[in-house]
């Protein structure tokens, strides 16, 4: 009996928030391996779930109190790196292990196996004379491989009626197949870049480290322009010559690469897989099923692309590794460019981290030769770096209801006048930050957010960037009932637009915000648009920092640059240099020469200075110097504890609790609780914790021992965030 008992039971875990895994039996006609995807029963409905072990030690709950698995997917299993990753990323972040596989698991009817469908590919007895059009299709062909109608007009670049015209006369075969569509293959043997010395030093250090088949964390930074995407293109085609290897880029925001899948697409000949939030299910599962099938050879997507069940991974890439967007600050809060490099480690591969502003925790890798530190200090190509300087706006003070100052308006002018092209940017979404009551001075905040509301006069609303809560702008003051007294305060881009459409009535505007930007396909619209010069001036918020290259773009104006400087986040003057660094780099990216204006009330603070004046080292210097003397990362470590419910007493009689027993040592301190900077949030009160710890510390123990202590309290909620980024 105790052979049998052994044999049939196993555990499985559920995408479900729960801490750890089920016990089931096994029929013996299924043979169930670790990482097979299974149906099981549970409270009376049927879940689908994932073989986690088939030897369980834990044997507390009885066998007659187990359930039978109902079926087996037919699916390759969840590899036993991304496994161990994900449990690795539980225990990191103090998040249900459950939780974890459930952002592995994220596609719809992936158990479903896929509908038979009609491909098309080239007959075998083309004629030999055909039209242009119909030329361009028999060119296009990759070999005998299927495909359907769109993707035959996509890849040669025609019409549907030409295809659907060849089908009807024979010219193309319908071909019946069961599964998704395949994806494209790159094409390593075609026409590359020239690269610069420089450039050829980092890709063979690159690829000599993929070729050894280890793993190792590599920086490649390089100034704006230097071209580290040519260099690390070169890594990726010496990974695909294995034919099986996948190889896995992240991006800080999918819907804002459209140059670089232009630009991969030139170098191999296709678009690589992609992965976001923004795919539909149908998209989500195609790439999901060609990726754990092993079809899928080069994957791009946002952070969440880390847990697709990779088969063969061979190289990581985290491009702009220091950009804010890979740390996720809800559910399963992580960084993405952190997990990477552990999500590298378990599959025994290079990652490399690319940036022209990296992050001071990189760096202090780098620096420690943990990292291998890969260095590209020119602009390729007739490129050169812009000239920089400041505006004072205490000798230069802005007009009223301007916000352009005189000698940036000089330069705007200029540079329209040589038929160049003019960035301004600005970190604001919307017309202006803040309405406020002329007459009695009310302020209109969000009903559920301590927050105000920001005016959006294109679509003539106020909303709350925090909960999306909005409502049209009214007419007359909530508070005291004055007409027409709610007046805009402080600029956002809208109103910038507003103000250059003034000065320069004949010229042509885009404005590149969130709000503006409905879509990926948008977005490229106004790049293409951007490119082809049908554009003069552009006014953007963070979204332009994003690594665009326009030739003719030769002027950036900078509104606020003091936006940012300070407040409560530790990293707060790093990433306005990050920010401001990169705007910069936008300038000058061709044969024209590039200009840089900052307009500031403090031209000498430190981060102006390491822009202006070139001195990036000593303000990195000082940064580590200022974080080292106050224990912060990467010195130290840091987690927040948020608690959080409707009830405002059952919130704050939870965080006394919780901080009459909160954990104190010589290496470790807990600072709170206090109101959060942001107190009330989407309908919820919330009160903050901050634990700072020394690096010698097991942080994730020490806050687990310290929670056990409190048993929890409905109605409040406790979210955990190690490595915090957002302070609000």
């Amino acid at each position: 009996m105790s052979e049998l008992f052994s044999r049939t039971r196993i555990q499985i875990l559920l995408p479900l928030p729960l801490s750890g895994v089920l016990d089931y039996l096994m029929p013996d006609e299924l043979q169930l391996q670790k990482g097979d995807f299974v149906t099981v029963p549970l409270s009376g409905r049927e879940v689908q779930g994932v073989v986690w072990d088939t030897d369980p030690e834990n044997r507390d709950v009885p066998e007659e109190k187990l359930k039978y698995v109902i079926r087996k997917a037919e699916l390759p299993p969840l590899p036993e790196s991304l496994m161990k990753f994900v449990s690795w990323v539980a225990n990191y972040t103090l998040s249900p292990l459950g939780s974890v596989l459930k952002m592995a698991l994220s596609v719809p009817r992936k158990f479903d196996k896929p509908k038979k469908k009609i491909l098309y590919r080239l007959s075998p007895e083309l004629p030999e004379k055909l039209s242009p059009a119909r030329t361009r299709v028999a060119e296009a062909a990759v070999g005998d491989m299927p495909m359907a109608v769109k993707s035959w007009c996509d890849i040669a670049a025609v019409g549907e009626g030409v295809v659907r015209g060849m089908i009807k006369a024979g010219q193309m075969v319908p071909v019946e197949v069961s599964g998704e569509e395949s994806f494209l293959k790159p094409d390593i043997e075609l026409e590359r870049a020239t690269l610069s010395k420089e450039q050829r030093d980092a890709a063979e250090q690159i690829i000599l480290q993929q070729r050894s088949g280890t793993f190792q964390a590599m920086l490649l930074e390089g100034v704006t322009g230097s071209g580290k995407t040519e260099v690390y293109f070169e890594a990726i085609a010496e990974a695909l010559r294995d034919k099986t290897a996948q190889v896995l880029v992240l991006v800080p925001e999918i819907s804002l690469t459209a140059q670089w899948l232009e630009r991969f697409k030139e170098r191999f000949g296709s678009e690589p897989v992609i992965w976001h939030s923004e795919m539909t299910p149908a998209q989500r599962r195609r790439a999901w099923w060609a990726t754990i099938c092993g079809e899928a050879r080069v994957i791009v997507g946002a952070r969440s692309a880390l847990f697709l069940p990779l088969q063969n991974l061979k190289l990581v890439i985290v491009d702009e590794e220091h950009s804010t967007t890979f740390k996720q600050d809800e559910g399963v809060m992580y960084n993405g460019r952190d997990m990477a490099v552990v999500r590298a480690m378990h599959m025994h591969c290079p990652v490399v981290l690319a940036s022209a502003t990296p992050s001071l925790e990189t760096l202090i890798n780098a620096e420690s030769g943990k990292y291998d530190w890969l260095y590209l200090g020119e602009r390729h190509g007739p490129a050169e770096l812009p000239q920089m300087s400041c505006v004072d706006l205490k000798k230069y003070p802005l007009e009223s209801g301007s916000w352009i100052s005189q000698p940036l308006r000089m330069a705007l002018e200029d540079n329209f006048v040589k038929g160049e092209q003019t960035l301004l940017y600005l970190n604001r979404r919307g017309y202006a930050p803040l309405t406020l009551c002329r007459s009695c001075g009310h302020r209109m905040e969000c009903p559920h957010c301590s927050a105000w509301l920001v005016e959006h006069s294109r679509f003539n609303k106020l909303e709350c960037h925090h909960c999306g809560f909005n409502r049209p702008k009214p007419n007359i003051c909530p508070q005291c009932e004055a007409v027409d007294s709610l007046v805009a305060v402080g600029p956002g881009v809208e109103r910038v637009a507003e103000e250059v459409a003034v000065l320069f009535p004949d010229a042509r505007l885009a404005v590149m915000s969130s709000d503006e930007i409905a879509s990926p396909a948008s977005l490229k619209r106004m790049i293409e648009s951007i490119e082809r010069h049908e554009v003069d001036f552009i006014i953007g918020t963070q979204i332009v920092t994003k690594g665009y290259h326009f030739p003719m773009l030769t002027l950036v104006g900078v509104i606020d640059a003091d936006l940012g400087m300070s407040g409560a986040d530790p990293r707060a003057a790093e990433r306005t240099w990050q920010q401001l660094e990169q705007v910069a780099g936008r300038a000058g990216r061709a044969e024209h020469a590039g200009r840089v204006i900052f307009q500031t009330y403090q031209p000498n603070h430190p981060v102006l200075q390491a822009i202006v004046c070139g001195d990036k080292d000593l303000f990195l210097e000082r940064e580590a110097a200022s974080r080292e003397a106050q224990n912060l990362p990467p010195y130290g470590k840091l987690a927040s504890l948020i608690l959080s419910g409707p009830d405002r007493s059952k919130v704050v009689g939870a965080a006394k609790a919780l901080g009459s027993k909160a954990p104190h040592s010589n290496d470790l301190k807990v600072l709170g609780p206090v109101p959060a900077p942001l107190s009330y949030l989407r309908g919820n009160h919330r009160y903050r914790f901050l634990v700072k710890a020394g690096t010698s510390v097991n942080l994730q123990n020490e806050i687990r021992c310290w929670l056990d202590l409190l048993p929890s309290q409905r109605g409040v909620k406790i979210q955990i965030d190690i490595d915090p980024y957002s302070f609000y």
